[in-house]
């Protein structure tokens, strides 16, 4: 079969279908664009916001135009939480987060028995985390390796507990095994991925976490860069920050999900932290970190924030210093508490995100200006009219005016900062 694949959504999902396609092809058919004519398609749905459900629904109706005699799949978070929506479309397979093997299984006997299936689990009811192979089909450069699935935290504006259920981690044997893989595969950077990686090995009982993991990934590749996810703040303890600074293949590039630099509102999101213990997260990086970049999201007119909270807010970002931020004006998720609170009109949410978004701006350029005349080791990715582009361990891209670089590690002596690219030049070895 030709088949295509449209992924939406999170990291997760693109891990998932790299991992799909890995044994698409193994099983002997032909991965194809998802503008081309297939004979199935499947669409990896995303629930994250109510814009996100509309997306999914429109790529399932695009699949069923473009080829109304293919098979059409979906799976993913939509799916897992609004399966009665999903099949009003009229799939021809319909899962949700699991059973990705399964899954193929049915799109294969759909093909054959023209038959449809429609088979959502209970996400609460499972316990055992579902390996699958890490990697992508077409790059050896960086690969997404998914070590924990589920969350917990249930945060006032997501569903994704319940498009994911509780949390499962890869074993640490599994993870050993794919490492390897990887390393051998020729990959020079690794991402370590999740739902909620923070939460990483707190199904075990044997006390693992996530440092344990970090640890016995960077020794089992040493020439392997181990790039982090997105991590909660409390992950950034003194004890993590010691043990994770004497790993020299670990890249000082740490994503803190904050969301609101107001405390008022962080408890109204539901989240376990607040600004002072972010701020000390910040504060251990630096302290055991040569200026790391941190990272972070941000939503701005979350229910009920005041242009007090918010400006509280714009302080906090400021004192934070980070080196690039992700701000959002909030998306109503329909089914969430969030949704049922009064909520900030979206001309003001998104004013707000426009002033924060400035904010965001001038604290990235003053994080590049820093950059210029340090030296830096850059993973080259592609070559761009020329010359070749890739990011630095602290995850700045880079530019250099050599071509021919692709997959190559080089270090480069950082002459500029051009907008939102570093210039350098190779060093001569």
């Amino acid at each position: 079969m030709r088949i295509a694949i449209c992924t939406l959504g999170c990291k997760v999902n693109q891990y998932e279908t790299q991992a799909l396609e890995q044994e698409i092809v193994r099983r002997g058919h032909e991965l194809v664009d998802f503008e081309e004519k297939a004979d199935a398609y499947v669409v990896n749905t995303c629930s994250v916001t109510a814009v996100s459900d509309k997306k999914s629904r429109q790529m399932l109706r695009q699949a069923r135009r473009r080829n109304p005699d293919a098979i059409v799949a979906a799976c993913g978070c939509y799916a897992q939480t609004h399966p009665e929506d999903v099949k009003k479309l009229a799939p021809d397979v319909l899962f949700g987060t699991n059973d990705r093997t399964k899954f193929l299984d049915e799109i294969e006997r759909a093909s054959a028995q023209h038959q449809s299936v429609f088979r959502v689990d209970d996400v609460w009811s499972r316990r055992e985390f579902e390996v699958l192979p890490a990697g992508g089909m077409t790059s050896r450069t960086r690969a997404m390796m998914k070590v924990e699935d589920g969350c917990v935290n249930f945060c006032t504006y997501c569903l994704i507990p319940f498009a994911r259920g509780r949390v499962r981690s890869l074993p640490m044997e599994e993870a050993r095994a794919q490492v390897r893989q990887l390393r051998a595969e020729g990959y020079r950077e690794i991402v370590v991925t999740g739902i909620e990686i923070s939460s990483y090995g707190t199904d075990f009982a044997d006390g693992t976490a996530l440092i344990d993991l970090l640890e016995m990934l960077c020794h089992e590749a040493p020439d392997v860069r181990i790039r982090f996810g997105s991590l909660e703040p409390r992950t950034i303890t003194e004890d993590f920050c010691k043990r994770a600074s004497k790993l020299k293949n670990l890249c000082p590039h740490f994503h803190l999900s904050m969301q609101s630099g107001c405390d008022a509102t962080l408890k109204r999101m539901n989240r376990k932290y607040d600004t002072a213990r972010f701020y000390e997260s910040c504060t251990l990086l630096r302290n055991y970190f040569d200026d790391p970049a941190i990272t972070t999201d941000l939503i701005t007119g979350f229910p009920e924030e005041t242009e007090e909270e918010f400006t509280q807010t714009l302080a906090f970002i400021e004192k934070c210093g980070f080196a690039d931020m992700h701000v959002f004006p909030y998306s109503i998720r329909p089914g969430t508490k969030a949704a049922e609170r009064k909520q900030v009109d979206m001309p003001i949410r998104e004013e707000r995100a426009a002033r924060a978004a400035s904010v965001a701006e001038q604290m990235h350029r003053t994080y590049l200006s820093r950059c210029v005349g340090k030296t830096f080791e850059v993973l080259f990715e592609q070559d761009k009219n020329g010359h070749s582009a890739g990011h630095a361990m602290n995850y700045m891209e880079v530019r250099v005016e050599e071509s021919g670089l692709h997959n190559q590690v080089k270090r480069v002596k950082i002459t500029a900062a051009d907008g939102e690219t570093l210039c350098g030049e190779l060093v001569k070895e």
